[in-house]
C-alpha cells in the first residue's frame, strides 16, 4: 500500500495553469478542461508514485510529460519528509530555466 505525500506548489504554479487553462479554452471550447484534468492526472500518478520519473537535472528535479499537451510538471521529491514540491506546470518550448523554481 502507498503512502500519500503532502503536495507542495510553487506560488507561480497556479498561475502556470491558468494561462494554459485559458489558451486552451480560446483554441477550442473543452480544450482547457481536458487539459486540466490531465494534469491532475499527472500530479495524482506523481503522489502515488513520486519516483516514477527520473531526475533530469543536479538540482533533482523530475519532469513528468502530461498526456496529450506539450507541457510538463516538474518537481522535487523529498522522501523523508513525505512532500512532493512542484516547481512548475511548464510549456516544453519555453525557457527551460524557469522550470527549476525553488
Amino acid at each position: 500500500m502507498s503512502v500519500s505525500f503532502y503536495i507542495d506548489l510553487h506560488p507561480d504554479v497556479e498561475k502556470d495553469y491558468d494561462e494554459a487553462y485559458h489558451w486552451y479554452e480560446l483554441q477550442q471550447e473543452g480544450l482547457g478542461e481536458r487539459f486540466l484534468l490531465n494534469v491532475r492526472k499527472k500530479i495524482e500518478l506523481i503522489n502515488l508514485s513520486p519516483e516514477i520519473y527520473g531526475t533530469k537535472s543536479r538540482k533533482d528535479f523530475r519532469e513528468a510529460t502530461i498526456d496529450g499537451f506539450p507541457y510538463l510538471v516538474v518537481y522535487k521529491v523529498y522522501p523523508k519528509k513525505k512532500r512532493i514540491f512542484i516547481s512548475a506546470i511548464h510549456h516544453e518550448k519555453m525557457n527551460p530555466n524557469k522550470k527549476y523554481r525553488k
